[in-house]
């Protein structure tokens, strides 16, 4: 059983930053990716930066030069540094992890971007 939990989401004025955090406990043996997906109200849930064990990183191209995703395969952990936050990146924010073959998600955490 593993088990994915995040932090860091909270409300933020335009242009702020925010810090996720997650981290994944549980029998892994090995992880093969890790990565944040956001679900806005009415619409699917969407990619926003993924980064896999071979060393590749992508990014949706909305937040291309705004977020960075780090991450420490030894302690199955993984961040978003969210920079320059904007109204439309208001979302609930996912973490995946995925050791092996499988998909593990987190339970969300919100992050509201107002004035």
């Amino acid at each position: 059983q593993v088990q994915v939990l995040e932090s860091g989401g909270g409300s933020v004025q335009p242009g702020g930053s925010l810090r996720l955090s997650c981290a994944a406990s549980g029998t892994i043996f090995s992880m093969n990716a890790m990565g944040w997906y956001r679900q806005a109200p009415g619409k699917e849930r969407e990619m926003v930066a993924r980064m896999r064990s071979i060393g590749t990183t992508n990014y949706a191209d909305s937040v291309k030069g705004r977020f960075t995703i780090s991450g420490d395969y030894a302690k199955n952990t993984v961040y978003l540094q969210m920079n320059s936050l904007k109204p439309e990146d208001t979302a609930v924010y996912y973490c995946l992890q995925s050791p092996g073959a499988s998909n593990y998600w987190g339970q969300g955490t919100q992050v509201t971007v107002s004035s």
